[in-house]
Order: structure tokens, then sequence, then C-alpha cells
């Protein structure tokens, strides 16, 4: 079956449908993701957002039980995104996706270690065609080392950096739960973006792209440095309550209000302690911030304070005047608090087959904020035909590709 057939014009390398995406920075950013969830998904969400053309590259129907469907709402929606499915395992397969990934700046894959070099897809095999091609490897622990074949999920990346054991200890001292997944998220998802971008910027200068082993735990380990830093320079055991960071100190924690809900108060500087000591009528203790044998006792002073008021009293009272005191807000208070409303960071989405709903839109500085409400595309269709086309394959082969079952 024959390739991609290039004739006296120059091919193009966009794909076709090219309004199905973001204003942005990353604007002209042609990037392929094999993921469908996880924190590579995490990380094509993001690029889209800052205006990059991403296309999820998935198996054909037959295969299709291999990989995560993730809800209609996920992950934006695939906001901004294009859909092609391609057999990689079938030799035509692989032929298509190098053809695609020869026309673009960025590969992301989240694979076992291995798993693209023996389908052929791997860097090796792209950077042979595409000298400029950043490709962007995520895994769980990283390409090499004694855990890089084990499996894991969020949890499990926050268990082996220490996370989990720096925080307040639940029930019979168990570590608990976060209420996010801050592994796949900013270990992994932000964690490849940022390489990512460093890479199209190096590469801006040099012409040569990038191979990125972004292992969620490598970028766990960044964000506990603040804590590794000091275990690894004073031998000081990082753990709850050893610094004013992990609660040791009263001026550090969550209070109940009257209520039944809770205030956090983080008021780490002494000017700010002092207004909050004023402010809940316990100036007495406005000299002992640090005094490590009262602690206790200014707790039991500030939550009886705490107690006094409900926590929109407590809000009112203290967030704005200087004191770090904030309301603790179930998810849908937050999504309809008036700062996030008057951010713009909820918007509205259109979905072909799910109908009009809000979600969660581009939030980050530079993302455009404008185009509402967001058309999200079909996801029960593909433009694998339109993108093959746009980078050579004839009609006829197309469909040859097509009858084979090698895409669809």
């Amino acid at each position: 079956m024959s390739g991609p057939v290039v004739g006296t014009e120059a091919v193009s390398s966009q794909p076709a449908d090219s309004a199905n995406t973001a204003d942005g920075f990353l604007a002209g950013i042609n990037v392929l993701d094999l993921a469908s969830v996880g924190p590579a998904a995490r990380c094509s969400r993001t690029l889209a957002d800052f205006g990059a053309r991403v296309v999820k590259v998935g198996p054909v129907p037959a295969n299709a039980a291999a990989q995560i469907t993730p809800p209609a709402y996920a992950y934006g929606g695939h906001r901004y995104m294009s859909r092609a499915q391609i057999d990689l395992k079938a030799p035509d397969g692989k032929a298509a996706f190098l053809a695609l990934a020869a026309a673009a700046d960025v590969v992301i894959e989240s694979f076992r270690p291995g798993v693209v070099d023996r389908l052929g897809i791997g860097f090796a095999e792209v950077s042979e065609i595409n000298p400029g091609i950043v490709y962007c490897s995520t895994t769980g622990f990283g390409q090499s080392g004694p855990a890089a074949s084990w499996a894991g999920h969020d949890l499990n990346y926050l268990a082996v950096s220490g996370f989990l054991a720096t925080g307040e200890p639940g029930v019979d001292g168990r570590p608990t739960i976060p209420g996010a997944t801050i592994a796949d998220g900013a270990g992994g998802g932000m964690h490849a973006v940022i390489s990512i971008m460093a890479a199209l910027i190096a590469r801006s200068n040099t012409g040569v792209g990038a191979y990125l082993d972004v292992s969620v735990l490598d970028g766990m380990m960044s964000l506990m440095s603040l804590f590794g830093d000091e275990y690894l320079a004073t031998g000081q055991r990082p753990g709850w309550r050893h610094n004013i960071l992990t609660g040791r100190y009263a001026c550090y924690g969550i209070y109940r209000t009257a209520d039944g809900k809770w205030m956090s108060v983080a008021a780490i500087e002494p000017v700010f302690y002092r207004n909050l000591c004023r402010l809940l009528d316990c100036e007495r203790w406005a000299d002992h911030q640090s005094d490590d044998s009262v602690q206790d006792r200014i707790r039991d002073s500030f939550q009886s304070a705490f107690l006094t008021d409900t926590q929109a009293g407590w809000t009112e009272r203290l967030s704005g005047h200087d004191t770090c005191a904030a309301p603790v807000l179930t998810l849908p208070d937050a999504l309809a608090e008036p700062q996030v409303v008057e951010r713009g960071l909820v918007v509205a989405a259109q979905h072909p087959e799910a109908g009009t709903f809000d979600q969660i839109g581009p939030s980050l500085a530079g993302m455009s904020r404008t185009q509402q409400p967001i058309e999200l595309p079909d996801w029960t269709r593909t433009e694998t035909e339109s993108l093959l086309g746009a980078v050579g394959y004839s009609p006829e082969t197309i469909a040859e590709l097509k009858d084979a079952g090698v895409i669809a």
C-alpha cells in the first residue's frame, strides 16, 4: 500500500480543521498526543489552551478497549482538539503515524517504557525524519531505574515522593488522600508542559528537537524540594508539625466556625499574626507566635473565638484585613465564588451530544478566555482522513487504509 503522494506543490503541515484551536502563544505548534487520560492528557490540554493544534491519536475501534475513553466533560471536553484513529501495530498504520509526526512539532506518549520503540514510532524513528521534533514520554517513574516498570496512579506517586507522609495524619495515623490529583496535574502534566515549552524555545535557537523523559515521580520530588532540601541540609525529618508550614504553630491551621464550616489561617508574617490576634480578641498571644510551650493554648483560644461566628461572618471580618485568613470552600462554592466568577474561570461549553454545560475554562495566564460558548468536538467522529490528506496521502490510499481497518 502506498504512502504519502507529494506533488510539485508544498504539502501543508496543518490539519484540515485549523479553526478548532484557541488563540494563544502556541499558535502554529502542532502536537500529536497518544494518551487518553493521566498526566500526558493534562499536558496536551494545557498546550491546546495556549493555542497549540493538538491531535489526539487513539486506536481503531477494533482495538479501542485497550484505551480508556473519558466522559464528554473530562479534560475540558477535548476543546480545541482533533481526533485520529490509527492501528499503530499495522505497518501501514505505523507509516501513517510517522507521516503525521514528520509534520509535527511535538509528540506526547504515555506507554510503558520501551513500547513506542517496539512499535517503531519512538524518538529515534521520528527524529530521523523530523530532527526538530520535541518528543515527550510521560511515565510514573521514568524510563530508567528499578521502578521504571511499575504501574501506578496519582496516589502511588504522592506516596513514593514523601508527600503523603508530610501532611496531617488521619485515623490511626494513616496518611490522608488529597482532594486533588496533584501528582498527575503538577508532577506530571505541568512538568511536561514546562519541559516541552523549554525545548521549543531551545529549538528556535538551534533547530534541533529533544527527547523528554518526564517522570511524575521526578516532578513530585521537585515539588517536595522545599522540605527535601531542608532534610538534606539539616537532617530535620519533615512531617506533621515539624515546622510552620506543616502546622507547628497555631498561626497556620484550620479552625471550625459556628455553622460547622471551616476557616483556614496562614498568618506567617508577624504583622499578619498580630492583626489576626487583634481581630479574634486574642491579643494576649500576640507576642507568642513561635513559642512552642503555648501553641496548644493558642489553638484553643483561636478555636473558641472562631466558634462565636459563622464562616461568612469571619470571612467578612478577617479576609480583607491582612490576616491571611480565608474560608474553606466546597468545590461548588468555590466555582460560584465572586473572585472566580470575576476572573472568568468558568465558561460555557456546547457539546454536540451532551448539550450545553459549564466547565472550568482556560485559566492560566496568557490563555484566551474570550470564546464562549466553546464548541466542543464530537468525539465519535475522527479527522484521520483529512489529517492524512494534509500530509500527502491520496484519497485512494486513505480509502484503502480505511477499508483495511488500519485507520478510522
